[in-house]
C-alpha cells in the first residue's frame, strides 16, 4: 500500500457521542463517518416554531410530547444518529445513554422541514431507515418553498401516503390523535412565488 494513501478514519458510535458531546454544532452519524448540520432558513424556522407551539399545545396532559431538533435519534438497525426536525415520544421514553450523551430510541412521530439541499435525502435513504424503527408510526414532510405536507402512516404491511396542499386542510397524526391546520403551520411563512 503506498503510504502516502491513508485509509480514512471511521469513528465507532461511542467516539461520535463522546465527540458530540462538546461539540458546539450537531453531526449526524452513519457507517461510521459523521457529517455536520447546517443552519437552516427563516421559513424552516418558522414552521418548526409553529409545529413545536401548536404540538405543546394539543399534547400537553396526554402521554404524548414533541421534542425539537436537538433531541438526537438513534436508527438501531444502521447504527446511524440523526437529528429530525421534530419528533413525538409517547409513553415511557426509550433512551440509550453513553458517557451522558442521550439518544431517544422509540419515536412515535418523525416531522422533517424539507429544504432544496435535503429533500431528496429526507424523502429517499433517511425514510428507508425511519422505516427500521419499530416504534415509528408516521413520517411527515413539510415544504417550506410551497404549501404542502405529506404523511407517510404505518400500516400492517406498507405505508399509506396523504398529501395536503390547502391552507384550510387539517393534518391529522393518527397515532397521538392530534390536527395541525396547515394555515397555523405555515403562520408567517413567505414563499418565493418567482421560485416556486
Amino acid at each position: 500500500m503506498n503510504p502516502q494513501m491513508q485509509e480514512k478514519k471511521r469513528m465507532s458510535p461511542e467516539e461520535y457521542l463522546a465527540f458530540e458531546k462538546t461539540s458546539e454544532i450537531k453531526h449526524e452519524f452513519f457507517d461510521g463517518e459523521m457529517s455536520a448540520m447546517t443552519g437552516a432558513s427563516l421559513n424552516h424556522n418558522r414552521i418548526s416554531r409553529n409545529i413545536e407551539r401548536e404540538l405543546g399545545v394539543l399534547l400537553k396532559g396526554s402521554s404524548c410530547e414533541n421534542l425539537s431538533s436537538d433531541m438526537r435519534v438513534k436508527i438501531q438497525a444502521k447504527e446511524q444518529y440523526t437529528y429530525p426536525d421534530i419528533v413525538i415520544a409517547c409513553d415511557d421514553i426509550l433512551l440509550e445513554e453513553i458517557n451522558g450523551v442521550e439518544t431517544l430510541l422509540n419515536p412515535i412521530v418523525i416531522i422533517e422541514i424539507l429544504s432544496d439541499s435535503t429533500e431528496a435525502y429526507d424523502r429517499g435513504k433517511k425514510f428507508s431507515r425511519y422505516r427500521l424503527i419499530s416504534s415509528l408510526q408516521e413520517y411527515i414532510l413539510v415544504s417550506q418553498n410551497h404549501c404542502q405536507v405529506e404523511k407517510f402512516l404505518r400500516g400492517d404491511d406498507s405505508w399509506r401516503y396523504f398529501s395536503y396542499e390547502d391552507m384550510k386542510q387539517n393534518v391529522t397524526i393518527d397515532s397521538v390523535d392530534a390536527e395541525l391546520l396547515l394555515s397555523d403551520i405555515y403562520y408567517r411563512v413567505e414563499f418565493d412565488v418567482a421560485g416556486g
